[in-house]
């Protein structure tokens, strides 16, 4: 089941009077207006928020169920165009403009759609210049013609079914009415996706894909932990072991985005070893690394690690856009009750690992706590909170994992 999240419910700084039709530059195989392909997600909320004028309604879709089945959509319903992020990566993979006349574009010095400039076959033609065929797909009555990182979907009109088959190779199209048809959707993808990716807009959508990241991108560099032991990072190779000071921090990751201290543990209660009040304050602070999805805990008396929190950034989370999502790669032993050294094989779990897949792995592991970010009213619903020796779970109802704690026992 799709879901749809109205940002003006969760954001109210984005309310506002709506500014009617804008004006975005369009760059084939790159970009529409703002909005460069390959962008994280992140990126284009930030610029969402620095115009809220602008951009003052906007809806995000994903699946509720299963978040990495279909795109993260991010949509502008007064603009008439909306963004589409690979689920996995939550890259920006493919935009797509569903209402041209909403939307004016600007090639060049020419103008393609909005209210006042009809984006015709022989005007577009006109606009981007000569191109080979485009394909049509007879069962949907849509002619999309392509050029390098863009394509334009016409509907035909059954009546000229058959003389646009005879005549599919003659290019502008035009009817023996005199009139040519209008554009209906706009693509912009990767070229390096290719100009002939399919036979129309349907192929578009599921085969397009972000461009490559460039060569040192730290954006979904894989982190490796090892239980117990260490996080590293294998673009950088910087090693980070529990233990380690806000200094080896620093020199290995740079300055936080983020220092707060760390509020009572809620957790502390359930612990047998530690009968210290709950109005009692910690001490022990977090570094938040939110362009790498990631916090570290110091303990507040020794200013050593002592837990690693990892963040997936999944749609329907009260955390969702408040972190990068972390590329992790937990190597666990195959057996809890083995020691490290007797296993020959390890498991791995990743960001888009399940709770069911882990329980495979791990084990089962016992009866949930119940976290409530904010009130009982939050939109998102609870998540549960599952514990193993050296690591602990907060899943989402969805089965997906949230967070991951990396802590030593």
């Amino acid at each position: 089941m799709a879901n749809a999240l109205d940002h003006r419910a969760r954001r109210s700084r984005w309310q506002g009077t709506s500014m009617g039709s804008i004006t975005l530059d369009l760059k084939p195989g790159l970009a529409l207006g703002p909005f460069t392909l390959g962008i994280p997600i992140c990126e284009a909320f930030a610029y969402i928020e620095q115009n809220p004028s602008i951009y003052d309604v906007v809806h995000v879709k994903y699946h509720d169920e299963e978040p990495l089945m279909l795109d993260l959509v991010v949509s502008f319903p007064d603009h008439g165009f909306h963004l589409r992020f690979e689920s996995s990566s939550q890259r920006l993979r493919l935009i797509e403009v569903f209402d041209v006349q909403r939307l004016q574009m600007r090639y060049a010095n020419s103008f393609i759609g909005g209210p006042n400039t009809l984006a015709t076959f022989v005007a577009v033609y006109a606009v981007c210049g000569p191109t080979f065929p485009g394909s049509y797909d007879v069962d949907r009555g849509m002619y999309t013609l392509f050029y390098p990182g863009l394509s334009f979907a016409f509907p035909i009109p059954p009546l000229y079914k058959d003389y646009l088959l005879d005549r599919k190779a003659e290019l502008p199209l035009e009817f023996p009415d005199g009139t040519t048809p209008v554009t209906s959707r706009v693509c912009i993808y990767d070229k390096s996706s290719g100009s002939n990716i399919g036979v129309g807009v349907g192929a578009l959508l599921k085969k397009a894909v972000p461009p490559p990241l460039p060569v040192g991108s730290l954006y979904m560099e894989v982190v490796h932990a090892k239980l117990d032991k260490e996080i590293w990072f294998t673009v950088g190779g910087q090693h980070i072991p529990f233990g380690a000071s806000p200094q080896d921090v620093w020199s290995e990751l740079g300055i936080p985005c983020g220092i707060h201290q760390k509020q009572v543990d809620q957790m502390m209660i359930h612990s047998a070893l530690d009968a210290r009040p709950k109005t009692t304050m910690c001490r022990d602070y977090f570094y938040n690394y939110f362009t790498r999805g990631l916090d570290i805990l110091f303990d507040g008396q020794t200013h050593k690690i002592k837990k690693f929190v990892l963040h997936t950034n999944f749609p329907g989370h009260a955390d969702f856009n408040s972190y990068i999502k972390c590329n992790f790669m937990i190597q666990c032993p195959p057996s809890f009750t083995e020691q490290e050294e007797a296993n020959t094989h390890e498991h791995c779990i990743t960001s888009n690992t399940k709770w069911s897949q882990v329980q495979e792995l791990l084990g089962d592991a016992g009866r949930a706590a119940i976290q409530t970010q904010g009130s009982t009213i939050n939109p998102f619903g609870s998540t549960f909170v599952y514990g193993y020796r050296n690591i602990a779970f907060e899943v989402m109802r969805n089965g997906h994992i949230a967070t991951v704690t990396l802590f030593q026992s």
